[in-house]
C-alpha cells in the first residue's frame, strides 16, 4: 500500500488558515493623521463593528486638488459633515440586525486638526444616533 503524502495537505491548511485570518485594509487613508498621545488606551474588541472617520489635511499627492485645509475622509473619498448621516446609514445597513446596536465610530483625527471640525463631526454623529465614539490615539511613550 503506497504512503499518503501529507506535505501538500499541510501547505494547503496553512494557506487556508492565512486566507481566512488575514484582513485586507479596505480604505486608503488620504489625509495626514498623526495621532495624539493617550494616557489610557482601550483596545477595540471587534473591528468589524467599527466605522472609521479620518480628519486631517490632505496628503501631498492630493494637495493640488483639495488644498491644505483640514478635510473629512469617509471610506475612500473626501466628504463634508452633511455626508456623515448617509455614511452612518450605509454602514448600519451593511451590518446584521443584531450588530447594529453595537456599532462604534472611530475618529482618527490629526493632532493638529482644528477642534471646530471635530466638534462638527461629533454633532452630526449625535444627530444620526451614532453615540458610541472612540478616539484613536497612540500610546504614550514609557518614561
Amino acid at each position: 500500500m503506497p504512503e499518503l503524502g501529507t506535505s501538500s495537505d499541510i501547505v494547503f491548511m496553512f494557506l487556508f488558515f492565512f486566507m481566512v485570518t488575514t484582513q485586507m485594509r479596505s480604505t486608503e487613508v488620504k489625509v495626514k493623521v498623526k495621532l495624539p498621545e493617550a494616557s489610557e488606551v482601550a483596545k477595540l474588541e471587534r473591528k468589524d463593528l467599527a466605522s472609521y472617520i479620518y480628519i486631517g489635511s490632505p496628503n501631498a499627492q492630493y494637495v493640488n486638488q483639495f488644498g491644505t485645509e483640514t478635510r473629512i475622509q469617509l471610506n475612500d473619498s473626501f466628504k463634508t459633515t452633511n455626508d456623515i448621516r448617509d455614511f452612518i446609514a450605509a454602514e448600519r445597513d451593511a451590518m446584521s440586525e443584531a450588530d447594529r446596536s453595537l456599532m462604534q465610530v472611530s475618529l482618527k483625527a490629526d493632532e493638529d486638526a482644528r477642534m471646530g471640525i471635530i466638534t462638527d463631526v461629533k454633532q452630526e454623529l449625535r444627530r444620526c444616533s451614532a453615540l458610541k465614539i472612540m478616539y484613536a490615539a497612540r500610546k504614550a511613550a514609557v518614561k
